[in-house]
């Protein structure tokens, strides 16, 4: 195996039984060159033997974890992390691990993959099995993790682990939001997510880390939607055609309010959501909250899910504006191609039998006319001078802040991009005719 970084170190390990180990063979495995490179070794002073690397290296020490004698060393953009063997030995060190194409190691010093579990037939027979179940059960985010391989490799996950899960599946809430948060959006980045959406029903970990999709469960096909509400939602993600995690969650979750606003008319039949958009933007952000997710993956699906029917219902109108479009985009902003996507992928879910293909078309294409105006204003947008600040328009409307003189500030920006107010001059004139 030839990696320069670990030939880097090697003379530093070479007294040392030291083995490559987890996501760096894994991926290997598969075709692909990881940055992650987790060492195991048996090592009596193993703080001492990382900082002399990353001393002599110019690399940087970092205490991930002394109290379990984890480290790591830094080198650019490249690190290695280092952790003592379990008990200084090999064998528990192996078999305490979560499953075993993640127990492959390699013998650094004497160039050879040690398996004892059997993790590369298991990678070649494309199954994620571990040594043993009660490895899960220590650490209860491993439950989690199968889901996330799945969703990576596509791998089916053995049957043990499946009624594990089953039987076990609320121990997640046990684990720190925060790990669940990271193992939740590596789910969401996977080529086979959608296999593991199914996996994580079927084990019920989808109803333990999103309780509101018991309800969504309750809501079945109608005259617009010809599946039930999960299934929508898991056809709209799976029509998402951006590799962006947050977007697949927000298209996952972005009818979790609609069990909330569920009619049906007594007259018509017809089912109703209303409100459904504007109410799921709010639900959303104490839940993600819980998770830990940050406040810029918070507005953003919060966003995603609040306007998910804005494009549509815009383009809808035969007689829709120029200054209704700039509007829509200037609202969106640098988001505007993702909920485009969302739209689209929705739009592409939702084929009821009050749907027709021609309405579908129609729709897809109204998208595909919004898409073509964001490229041709938003350049502008940003381009555009400020002719007069906040202070000048109160000054000659004596006007104090509100959120009317944001109104203000964003009409003369509409009517910038219109080409009719074209320089200070005439937003001065403008102002001094407005009527409040």
């Amino acid at each position: 195996m030839q990696d320069s970084l670990i030939e880097k170190i090697k003379p530093y390990i070479k007294n040392y039984d030291a083995y490559l180990v987890g996501g760096y063979l894994r991926d290997l495995l598969s075709g692909e060159i990881s940055p992650d490179r987790d060492i195991a070794i048996k090592c009596d002073n193993l703080a001492k033997l990382t900082k002399k690397i990353a001393d002599e290296l110019n690399g940087s020490f970092v205490e991930l974890d002394p109290v379990n004698e984890i480290y790591r060393v830094v080198f650019g953009e490249d690190y290695i992390d280092f952790a003592k063997l379990l008990n200084n030995n090999l064998d528990d060190d192996i078999k305490r691990r979560d499953f075993t194409i993640n127990a492959i190691m390699y013998d650094i010093n004497n160039e050879k993959f040690v398996d004892i579990t059997g993790g590369k037939k298991d990678f070649e027979e494309k199954i994620i099995r571990t040594y043993k179940i009660s490895n899960l059960s220590d650490d209860p985010l491993r439950t989690l993790r199968a889901i996330r391989f799945q969703a990576k490799f596509g791998f089916r996950i053995d049957d043990e682990i499946v009624n594990f899960i089953k039987e076990n599946n609320s121990l997640i809430l046990n684990v720190a939001p925060e790990r669940v948060h990271q193992e939740l959006m590596k789910t969401f980045e996977g080529k086979f997510l959608i296999n593991a959406l199914f996996s994580m029903d079927e084990t019920g970990l989808l109803d333990v880390i999103f309780p509101f999709f018991k309800d969504i469960k309750k809501i079945p096909s109608n005259s617009h939607h010809h599946l039930d509400l999960f299934h929508h939602l898991i056809e709209t993600t799976k029509n998402i055609r951006i590799n962006k995690p947050e977007l697949k969650l927000a298209a996952f979750i972005h009818d979790l309010a609609k069990p909330d606003c569920w009619t049906i008319e007594p007259e018509t039949g017809r089912h109703r959501f209303i409100g459904h958009d504007e109410l799921g933007a709010k639900k959303v952000v104490p839940f993600l909250k819980k998770l830990k997710f940050s406040n810029k993956e918070i507005e953003y699906i919060s966003k995603m899910v609040q306007f998910h029917i804005y494009p549509s219902a815009l383009m809808k109108d035969e007689n829709v504006t120029e200054r209704a479009i700039i509007r829509f985009i200037r609202k969106i902003g640098d988001d505007t191609l993702d909920l485009l996507e969302l739209a689209r992928a929705d739009r592409l879910s939702a084929r009821g039998p009050a749907v027709s293909d021609e309405m579908i078309e129609v729709n897809l294409s109204n998208l595909e006319k919004l898409k073509e105006k964001y490229f041709e204003i938003s350049p502008k947008l940003k381009e555009m001078p400020k002719l007069v600040d906040g202070n000048e328009i109160m000054q000659i409307l004596n006007l104090k802040p509100s959120p009317k003189l944001k109104e203000i500030i964003d009409e003369i920006k509409e009517l910038q991009l219109e080409g009719k107010i074209n320089n200070k001059e005439e937003a001065i004139n403008f102002l001094k005719n407005y009527k409040l």
